[in-house]
């Protein structure tokens, strides 16, 4: 059974940068597609970025297209959301998730448990 835990989240002003980290334990990562989403308060949970088992292929959101930066070490076990440029409407609890299957929708079979991040104006 794979476990993912968020950190990297926090607070920080309009412009500024954070850096999301997703670890895994139970089980190598380096089979999975991996993604992360986000979730504001009121609003359904959106995928923010995804990427594929050996880092080829990836995917973003138009929302985020030119900020965000999803990368992957799998000898770390590790996924990574690099955000700059942020904006108050990226304000939300962000979630990484895998599975086996690519998609870009929220239908991942493992999840984290989130992390927040809140962009002040």
């Amino acid at each position: 059974q794979v476990e993912l835990v968020e950190s990297g989240g926090g607070l920080v002003q309009a412009g500024g940068s954070l850096r999301l980290s997703c670890v895994a334990s139970g089980r190598s990562l380096s089979a999975y597609d991996m993604g992360w989403f986000r979730q504001a308060p009121g609003k359904e949970r959106d995928v923010v970025a995804t990427i594929s088992p050996s880092g080829s292929k990836t995917f973003y959101a138009d929302s985020i297209k030119g900020r965000f930066t999803v990368s992957r070490d799998n000898t770390k076990n590790t996924m990574y959301l690099q955000m700059n440029s942020l904006k108050p409407e990226d304000t939300a609890v962000y979630y990484c998730a895998a599975d086996t299957i690519w998609t870009v929708q929220d239908d991942y079979d493992i999840w984290g448990q989130g992390t927040q991040v809140t962009v002040s104006s």
